[in-house]
Formats: structure tokens, sequence, C-alpha cells
């Protein structure tokens, strides 16, 4: 089960990190989001440091569908009804910032870098309309089509024009030559703003945290504000040419881009540690709707989901004016992790960022989500079960379909010999 990405891709190595380090910046976690980070740090000529636990783009960077857009879902009009005009506009120009700044540094790489239309289609009219109003009042010119080229059942969709899409890791293979990264190099503990690994004790001004779900658990009550939610694709031969970027909005639909000759069929979500869809549905669609078609690669995903849609990039608490972090990309990992990026860069240089106070994640956490992250994490907590997490100790659920022991509180996982899958637990499952 290897994404399309991985496929005939090389990437350079780097060593482990050993002895007493110093830097004005150590970077944690080697993913997109890291490698940007270090990327526009090493531009301002800052002394930085990033450490990879296994190999960097290892985890869920590997597994993106690898769209490049700022439009995320319909997000638009659910910023207007929650934060009103103001914050939905500022959404729009940061990612839109992040969107152009990213598409440039891909012109200059050879990562299969294509401009394509985007769409985000529903059967839900009035969702529709909503999002087309919300951005006329924030002044961007969308496009409505009342039809897309799916074998879906839709009432319409918004088409944002001259959006994009790669192949992210030829990017990020190309850009990661140059910095200055170590691997295997896993933080076990952290003093203050000193990370200890097997080999290393690296002394850090400052310290920013990129491993998809944040690690450290006494700041942030990160997990209170992040579930993940895991989704599936198949890459298929002899499917169908969609010419261009699509998906449903609702959170268990499909999405649909091409790759050279293959159609990346995107879908059977669920919350993680839950029953959903998986392969199952999409073979399924596949058999009824493009019965010649051959599957090539089969993957999975799994995104940092935040409270309301936005996600956390500043300072990881209030009380850790050293400590950053970002996450909760909500499945907009490209714009997601140029966007912080730049924002982190700007902290860390002591430049104004008129967008940074839209994304803190000490923000407010009243929202519904919140509470229904609150329920899981008991019931887990109270369910009798001898594979437990050992992130914060949640009973742990079977998944059939992938073969792994996956927590429903906060999204770890685990195979069926305990080792650890996915963050944020930060070592093997007890057997």
């Amino acid at each position: 089960m290897d994404s399309l990405w991985k496929n005939n891709i090389k990437f350079p190595s780097f060593p482990e990190i050993e002895g007493n380090v110093n830097t004005d910046v150590l970077i944690i976690g080697g993913g997109i989001a890291g490698l940007l980070t270090a990327y526009m740090l090493q531009q301002e000529g800052i002394d930085y440091i990033l450490v990879e636990k296994n190999r960097i783009c290892s985890g869920t960077t590997q597994n993106t569908t690898a769209k490049i857009t700022f439009q995320h879902s319909l997000i638009y009009s659910k910023l207007m009804k929650s934060y009103g005009e103001e914050t939905a506009k500022a959404y729009l120009l940061a990612n839109q910032e992040a969107f152009n700044v990213l598409c440039e540094l891909c012109k200059n790489v050879d990562c299969d870098f294509e401009t394509k239309n985007n769409f985000v289609y529903s059967n839900d009219y009035k969702k529709l309309e909503d999002e087309m109003t919300a951005l006329e009042r924030i002044g961007f010119n969308a496009r409505f089509t009342e039809t897309v080229p799916l074998p879906v059942e839709t009432k319409g969709a918004v088409c944002f024009e001259n959006q994009a899409q790669f192949h992210p890791l030829k990017f990020l293979s190309a850009i990661a030559k140059e910095l200055n990264i170590f691997e295997n190099s896993f933080v076990k503990e952290m003093r203050d703003t000193t990370a200890i690994t097997d080999k290393a004790e690296i002394n850090a001004k400052n310290v920013i945290v990129t491993t998809h779900f944040p690690f450290i658990n006494k700041h942030g009550v990160f997990s209170l504000k992040l579930y993940q939610h895991r989704s599936y694709v198949i890459a298929l031969e002899n499917a169908q040419d969609v010419d261009g970027m699509y998906v449903d909005e609702s959170e268990t639909g499909l999405s649909f881009r091409n790759y050279k000759n293959l159609l990346l069929l995107g879908g059977g979500g669920h919350r993680t540690g839950k029953k959903g869809g998986n392969w199952k549905e999409l073979r399924n669609f596949t058999k009824e709707n493009y019965p010649g078609a051959q599957e090539r690669f089969y993957w999975a995903a799994q995104d940092c989901m935040s409270l309301d849609d936005m996600p956390y990039i500043g300072n990881y608490s209030p009380n850790t004016p050293n400590l950053y972090t970002a996450s909760g990309f909500c499945k907009w990992g490209m714009t997601g992790a140029m966007l912080s990026a730049i924002l982190l860069k700007d902290k860390i240089i002591g430049r104004q960022n008129d967008y940074a106070e839209f994304f803190r994640p000490d923000r407010s956490i009243l929202h519904p989500q919140l509470f229904v992250n609150g329920f899981e994490s008991v019931t887990n907590l109270l369910t009798f079960s001898k594979k437990r997490c050992p992130h914060l100790g949640c009973a742990l659920k079977w998944n059939s379909a992938e073969h792994s022991w996956d927590c429903p509180c906060h999204g770890s996982r685990f195979d069926k010999s305990g080792k650890i899958l996915d963050n944020p637990a930060n070592g093997n499952m007890n057997i």
C-alpha cells in the first residue's frame, strides 16, 4: 500500500544528529510544513536545524492528493457565519498569498506542476448559493456551474479558476537537497527549548513543532482542539480525464483529479478509529462508473481537523513564547503548510504579519466539535480494552481495512505488532 507519489522517487538522505548542538531555531518534523518552514528560514539567513524521527516525507505528506488551492471546500460561508466578514476575507487573502508563493516555487522545480480549475460540488443548492454570496462580499470572483463532468449527483459547483496540482515528492525532494536536515533523529524528550535525542542534545532559542499532530501534551490542549480523519485514494488507469480538480463539500464525499494517465479517486472517509467506506466504497464506485478501469495504486491519508476549520499556526500556547506549532490543516495541507511557513518565519524574524492573529492556536475553543471530541475522549477512556493508546490511554479499535489499531480519541495508529504508524503517540503500543 504505497502512494503513487512514492513510485520511482529518490530522496536525498541525511545523517543522524549527534553531540551537543546549538541553534537559533529547531524544527521538529520533516513533512511539507517543516521543510517549507526550513526553506523560508534559510532564505532569510536564519540559523536552524530540522530533525525528523524517520526519513523526511515518510508520514502524511507522501499520502496527499496534492491539490494546491485556496478553495477549501465551502469554508468562506462558514467563516462568514461563525466569525464575520473580516475573518473570512483574511482567510482568503492569507491562503491566496500562500498559494502564490508555493506556485512560484513549483514553477522553478521539475514537479509536474499544472494549472487547473478547482470545483467544490454539492447536492445542497443553498450551501452553494451561500458560498457564492460570501465570496462576493469579500471581493473574490468565483464562478458557479450547474453541472460537473462527473458520474455523481449534484446541484452544481463553485469554481475557483487557475488553481494548481503537482507531484509533491518531486517538489520536496528538490528543495530538501540544500536544507540543514537530520534524519532518524527521534526527539524523545523536551526540556523547555532543549530537545533530547538518542545521540544529541539540541539547545535552541526557538522550537517549531511540525509533527502533523503536536506531540507535546502539556501545552495547548491540542488533544481537545484536534481530531483526525482518514480518507482513501485509488489511482485508476483507463478511467476518465476530468480536466480539473473536484471535491464534494461533504466530509464523506468523493474527490477527483488526474495525474498523467491516471485518475485519482478519493473518498471513503471517516474519523480515525471509527468505521467508514474506505477503499471498498471507491472500488464499488469504480466498478459501477468506470468498468474498464484498472487500479494501479491505492493508499490512505490522515488529516488533522481543527474545531473551526482553520489551522492552528503560532505559539504552542500563551505560556510558551519560544515554542511554536502548525497543525489542523483540515485536508488542505499544501496551502496550509506554505501559510505556516510564512507566518512562522515572520514570527521568528520579528516581522508583523496582519494574518497571524486569525490563526492563533489559543483562539476560542467554544465550537460544537469541542464537545464531540470531548465525548469521544471520555467514552474511549472508560471503554474496557487491553489495547490502549500510550498517548493518553484511550481504548484502541481494530481497523480491518488497514490492519491497524487506531485511536478514536486523537488518531494515533499502530500496526498489529504495536509499532507506531501515526502520532500523536510518541512511542509504540504495549502488546
